[in-house]
């Protein structure tokens, strides 16, 4: 999508680049230290806006904040809005430990006992959705509504696990453009939307010291033994209390709408929202109706009132 420029030149496109998305929006990008049980301080990179209640943002496997760029103008209108990335992800420290879902749902406790957050509305995109589900059922008390965008393989197929630990693995091995892209691609059900800018980004947090390792870190959860023990059941799913919104798209490569009714059967407040036209990224691809949808399931405007 383009808009007309004011001098009738050449079309603006929608997406000018991360930085023209903040461009207009007051915010703060800093590092924080976290305690994390059992590793100790992660130095965490957390970009911050806006302000109202708390909606803390949690991004896929090998991602980092940026990912939620094209959203965080529209959601810093009704919400507090936290980003960061995740231990052994971004711009955030690497400490050598496996990054299994309970040791990231305590890096995302301690960020918000860092940031002094009691309670937090919590939104995440594959991975981050796992996190997010898994840090409701056990720590209800931290957790207002959550939304759970294209989790990602609910059901532990595993061609989809394999894919993803070729595809990242070969990626962080040989962060070339090729290689990086064809990853980022993944994402995408519009490949013109990714950007050389993304893909540079994602080459940067590749070839960062340490990383080849912490990618292994990252990957312990695409390992069917390990993941056994943190596989979406309804033996632990039954426990998350919070309303929930799925998020699912038409296109994404991870899992189909069959394992959103999976999860619809499970959770005991949830409701389904489906985005045409998005793959695994809806976040980037369908910012509008993204922002749009927390919005309304959030109830910030009741809120705010």
């Amino acid at each position: 999508m383009t808009s007309a420029a004011p001098s009738g030149g050449p079309p603006i496109p929608d997406h000018v680049s991360i930085w023209g998305e903040l461009a207009d929006v007051d915010h703060e990008l800093r590092h924080v230290a976290v305690e994390v049980s059992g590793v100790g301080a992660v130095r965490t990179r957390v970009l911050r806006a806006g302000a109202g209640p708390d909606l803390v943002l949690l991004h896929g496997t090998g991602g980092h904040l940026e990912a939620y760029a094209r959203d965080i103008a529209g959601l810093a209108r009704s919400f507090r809005v936290t980003a960061y990335d995740m231990v052994g992800h971004g711009w955030s420290a690497l400490p050598d430990v496996p990054f299994t879902v309970d040791v990231l749902s305590d890096h995302l406790l301690g960020l918000m006992d860092a940031l002094g957050i009691g309670s937090a509305h919590l939104s995440g995109e594959s991975l981050g959705g796992w996190v997010v589900a898994w840090t409701a059922a056990h720590h209800p008390e931290r957790v207002e509504r959550i939304v759970l965008n294209t989790p990602g393989n609910v059901a532990n197929k595993p061609e989809v696990m394999s894919r993803l630990v070729a595809s990242t693995t070969a990626a962080v091995e040989d962060p070339s453009d090729e290689a990086v892209r064809a990853r980022v691609r993944w994402l995408f059900h519009e490949k013109d939307r990714v950007t050389d800018e993304l893909v540079n980004l994602r080459r940067s947090v590749y070839s960062r010291e340490g990383f080849r390792r912490a990618v292994d870190n990252i990957l312990v959860l695409q390992d069917p033994v390990t993941r056994a023990r943190f596989s979406w059941d309804p033996s632990w799913v039954s426990f998350v209390t919070a309303p929930t919104l799925l998020l699912w798209t038409d296109h994404d490569p991870t899992g189909g709408l069959d394992e959103a009714q999976m999860l619809l059967d499970w959770l005991p407040d949830a409701r389904l929202h489906v985005i045409t036209g998005a793959g695994h990224w809806p976040q980037w691809e369908k910012p509008e109706e993204f922002v749009e949808q927390h919005e309304a399931f959030l109830d910030a405007a009741t809120v705010r009132a």
